[in-house]
């Protein structure tokens, strides 16, 4: 893929599956406070794939961040020279990001292909329940 490096750290690293992204910049932040964090990337995705951005499973308990729209959708659309990725979060503890920090991960996937729907009366299916209720053990 074609990778535009708006900061020489910013490399993404592959680790497994998922590619780990950095922070560009030093953010020091206060419990409550929203803001991007600077991945200093921009990136063309292939034709047909999108990339998913997440954070990596440490994130919260280092830093006391979550990501405030779960998961990153960057569709290949987004491949522009200022086309910066950003992780958006929200910080659930006063703390520090540093620059060259690995906040956030991302792989990418083929695009799911257009769906049509039917609508029907019955789905001639059991009920299963959902959201635990196969209980705890």
């Amino acid at each position: 893929m074609k990778i535009k490096l708006h900061n020489e750290i910013c490399m993404p690293q592959q680790h497994g599956d998922w590619i780990d992204l950095v922070s560009s910049d030093t953010y020091i932040y206060t419990e409550g406070m929203m803001f991007n964090i600077n991945l200093g990337v921009s990136i063309e995705i292939p034709e047909g794939y999108e990339a998913i951005l997440a954070p990596r499973s440490s994130t919260f308990k280092k830093y006391g961040l979550i990501q405030t729209n779960s998961v990153g959708v960057i569709d290949n659309s987004y491949s522009g020279n200022n086309d910066i990725w950003m992780m958006p979060v929200y910080a659930l503890k006063d703390g520090i990001v540093n620059k060259g920090d690995r906040i956030c991960q991302f792989r990418i996937q083929k695009k799911q292909p257009q769906i049509g729907f039917m609508v029907v009366e019955d789905l001639e299916n059991e009920d299963r329940g959902g959201f635990g209720s196969t209980g705890v053990r």
